[in-house]
C-alpha cells in the first residue's frame, strides 16, 4: 500500500510539472511594461527655441557680464557690453564662466563684424571652449576659404562641420551644443572620450562626434590627454571684435 501511495505521488508531481511547462509563463499585459513613477520632471520651454527654458542657467542676459564671467585671471572681464551684447576688445584676453560644468546643453549667439577685415583665420575669429579644453570654432566662414577643420562649426583641428551653415558677416548666428564630458581610466586615458553635437543656425553640423583629446594648434591632440573634472566655458579673444548675446546652459 505504501509503495502505491508513493507511486501515485510521483505521478502527480510529474503530471503537475508537465502541465506547468505546457502552460508556460503568464501572458504579457500592457500594464506590465508601463512605468508610472517617478513622474518626468516638468520644464517650461522658452517662448521661442532661442529663449532659455525654466531649468536653464542664464550666463549672459545682454546686461551684466560680471555676474557669471571673469577674465582669465579671475578679474573683471575687459570686453565691451553695449546694446545687449558683449564684444571682444582686442588684447583684453579670454573670458570664462565662474561656474564649472560637466555634461550640458549650451545655447550661444554670436556675430562677426559686418566690415570684412582679413581672410582665412584672420576674419571674425573666436571660439567656445568646452571645459576650457575643447574648442568649437567661431569664424566668419561666409565666402571665406580656410582649412576645413578650422572653419566655423569645426571642432578645431579634429572634425570639420558636415556643412557650412554660416550667415553673412554682421548677422547673428546660433550654436546649440550638446556635450558629454569624458570619463577616465585610472592611468588618465579616456575611458569614454568627449562627445559633441552642434547645430549651427538650426542645421546639424556635428553629430555625436568623439574627440581625440583637447584642442591643439600644433600637434596631435591625443598626446596631451589630461584627466580632469568639470570645467568652465571659455570664450576666446582672437583679436577680432566678435560679439555674443543670449547665452544659457542646461546641466544634464
Amino acid at each position: 500500500m505504501h509503495k502505491i501511495v508513493i507511486s501515485l505521488l510521483v505521478m502527480f508531481i510529474i503530471s503537475a510539472g508537465v502541465n506547468a511547462q505546457t502552460e508556460g509563463p503568464a501572458p504579457m499585459k500592457p500594464e506590465m511594461t508601463e512605468i508610472w513613477d517617478p513622474e518626468v520632471t516638468v520644464v517650461t520651454p522658452g517662448a521661442t527655441p532661442v529663449n532659455a527654458p525654466s531649468d536653464a542657467i542664464v550666463l549672459f542676459d545682454g546686461v551684466n557680464l560680471e555676474n557669471e564671467w571673469t577674465d582669465s585671471k579671475g578679474g573683471v572681464p575687459g570686453w565691451k557690453v553695449e546694446n545687449g551684447c558683449a564684444t571682444v576688445v582686442k588684447g583684453t584676453g579670454t573670458i570664462k564662466t565662474k561656474r564649472v560644468f560637466q555634461d550640458f546643453q549650451l545655447h550661444i549667439e554670436w556675430r562677426t563684424p559686418e566690415e570684412i577685415v582679413g581672410e582665412s583665420q584672420g576674419r571674425g575669429n573666436s571660439g567656445v571652449f568646452l571645459q576650457e579644453r575643447y574648442e568649437v570654432q567661431i569664424l566668419d566662414s561666409y565666402n571665406n576659404r580656410t582649412y576645413r577643420n578650422g572653419q566655423a562649426g569645426s571642432l578645431y583641428k579634429q572634425h570639420a562641420p558636415l556643412v557650412n551653415a554660416s550667415k553673412k558677416p554682421g548677422e547673428w548666428q546660433v550654436y546649440d551644443i550638446i556635450y558629454t564630458a569624458p570619463r577616465f581610466n585610472k592611468d588618465g586615458t579616456y575611458f569614454t572620450p568627449p562627445v559633441v553635437t552642434v547645430l549651427h543656425n538650426g542645421v546639424l553640423i556635428q553629430n555625436s562626434v568623439k574627440l581625440r583629446g583637447p584642442t591643439e594648434f600644433i600637434g596631435i591632440p591625443e598626446y596631451s590627454i589630461e584627466e580632469h573634472g568639470p570645467g568652465s566655458l571659455v570664450l576666446q579673444d582672437h583679436s577680432n571684435p566678435v560679439s555674443f548675446r543670449n547665452i544659457w546652459i542646461r546641466e544634464l
